[in-house]
């Protein structure tokens, strides 16, 4: 009795010590998401989630390219947002945009060549974000002729792009 009582109340510590797990992507076999401000992976079919980042600060948004091989992400490090990847088995996270602007990582490209972001990097307002692509090598980004935009996706064959104009994170002030 007394090591089921033990048994039961590590189980129920367990649970407790379980966190807020965020930002899920999926890819064939992987499943990518936030934990404690860090980066994880778990097989689709489950099992034991991996840790992949651990720099003191914030990933977020982690998305898979199609082809499976990368992981993009927003990492908060030295003070701003900026679009890096990592393989998806792991590895040095390589850091894509170095500007003082703030970059969120939306998705890929169809062919896993460039990382979609949205930045406010061209624009005297905060919350006005335009379009941008980086290659998975690194370059310069390129500004898509979206004129304002948030939440985006490409179609299979990349000749169109799905937006919102304006981004979900400030739908409290209209009182949505």
């Amino acid at each position: 009795l007394c090591l089921l009582t033990l048994a039961v109340g590590i189980t129920v510590n367990a649970a407790a010590q379980t966190r807020l797990m965020r930002y899920p992507d999926i890819s064939r076999d992987q499943v990518v998401f936030v934990y404690a401000g860090d980066l994880w992976t778990t097989p689709r079919a489950g099992g034991i989630a991996r840790r992949l980042t651990s720099h003191p600060g914030d990933e977020v948004h982690p998305k898979f390219s199609p082809d499976g091989k990368w992981i993009a992400f927003t990492g908060e490090y030295d003070g701003n947002s900026d679009v890096f990847v990592i393989p998806s088995s792991g590895g040095e996270p390589r850091r894509l945009t170095f500007h003082p602007g703030n970059d969120r990582v939306l998705g890929w490209t169809p062919d896993s060549k460039r990382i979609l972001f949205r930045s406010n990097r061209n624009s005297l307002l905060p919350d006005y974000t335009r379009l941008f692509t980086v290659p998975v090598e690194g370059g310069m980004p390129e500004m898509l002729s979206v004129p304002r935009a948030s939440l985006s996706s490409f179609s299979p064959d990349a000749t169109k792009i799905a937006y919102n104009s304006t981004s979900q994170e400030f739908r409290t002030w209209k009182r949505y």
